[in-house]
């Protein structure tokens, strides 16, 4: 049927219904329908209102998209106990190796958006991997961030054994490895992550062909750094790489800055280097949660993560690790 309707009639709406009513005895159960649709449209509002001012009802997981043992494992365990006091429950850190931190970031995705689970990420897994890996199919906007933590340094890590002492004698070891047929390797904690592709620019930049050793996280690679299995390792720098160089276990050619930092001033810079002067480079650790996470809830964690980095005991122990401690952000940031 065709219907002529004065769309700007102040009783078009009237109408309608009179001309549904004429046409269908299944008006009334329509009505009662769409009445019953609203109702319960806004008990689940007002039901996640209650549930966003209670939040945590329970314990929340602090989800680390590698294996235990590295630097990342080492962030989470320094903010968790403190947060866990801000938030009034247990945090606990889950460690979700694989797929350069792709693995983990989509179970955040795939989770409710409660903000029972803090991802902590950076451009490795929320930029990089979607990138390098076609199997990875969010994006980087499908997570909203709640909170910076720090910036990592990046250390030019080599194997005890190599017989080089600094960045220019490596690259030219390198380079009479590769001529003689034997490239030297490189880890990283996955393909197409942050520090693959910082040992590919190393490669590119020097005109000296590397061979690409991926591992799930930095603990494994540091495992086969430490037993000789892999040359070098541009890793995210922590305390365990000072013991283990103190030890005798790995040699720190160099840090990836442009000056030499009080908490790594035992290391001479890039920039110091004859050959490397500009390859300088760090990453940042942030807090993540699905993007459509209630604000209120955001809000709370937002509260409780920045308060955490205030804490005299985070703050020394991420600067133990030679972390720098991010300023926090506003959400409108």
């Amino acid at each position: 049927y065709y219907y002529a309707f004065d769309l700007d009639s102040s009783h078009f709406y009237d109408e309608v219904i009179t001309h549904l009513k004429k046409e269908s005895s299944m008006y009334s159960v329509i009505e009662k329908s769409i009445k019953q649709t609203v109702t319960a449209l806004a008990t689940l509002l007002l039901a996640g209102s209650v549930f966003a001012q209670n939040y945590p009802t329970k314990p929340v997981t602090l989800l680390v998209p590698y294996p235990a043992g590295g630097l990342s494992d080492v962030i989470a365990r320094t903010v968790n106990n403190t947060l866990s006091k801000n938030l009034g429950q247990p945090v606990i850190v889950d460690n979700l190796g694989g797929a350069s931190g792709a693995i983990a970031a989509q179970k955040v995705l795939s989770a409710p958006s409660d903000g029972q689970i803090i991802f902590q990420g950076s451009p490795n897994e929320l930029i990089l991997a979607p990138l390098a890996i076609s199997a990875v199919k969010f994006k980087s906007e499908d997570f909203r961030l709640v909170q910076m933590i720090a910036t990592a340094q990046i250390g030019f890590l080599a194997r005890k054994d190599l017989p080089v002492n600094n960045v220019d004698e490596f690259l030219d070891y390198a380079r009479k490895e590769a001529q003689a047929g034997r490239p030297i390797t490189y880890a990283s904690v996955g393909p197409g992550s942050f520090y693959h592709l910082l040992g590919e620019h190393l490669s590119k930049t020097t005109n000296i062909p590397m061979t690409h050793i991926p591992y799930k996280g930095a603990a494994p690679a540091n495992q086969d750094l430490i037993g000789g299995q892999v040359d070098i390792f541009l890793a995210p720098f922590g305390k365990a790489y000072d013991e283990l160089q103190k030890q005798g276990k790995i040699k720190i050619l160099a840090m990836l800055n442009s000056e030499r930092l009080d908490s790594v001033k035992a290391y001479p810079a890039i920039s110091e280097s004859k050959s490397l002067k500009n390859f300088t480079f760090n990453i940042w650790t942030g807090y993540f949660v699905k993007k459509d996470t209630p604000e209120s809830i955001v809000q709370v964690i937002h509260k409780t993560i920045t308060d955490s980095l205030s804490d005299p005991a985070v703050r020394n122990g991420l600067e133990a690790n030679s972390q720098l401690v991010a300023k926090p952000l506003s959400l409108q940031a």
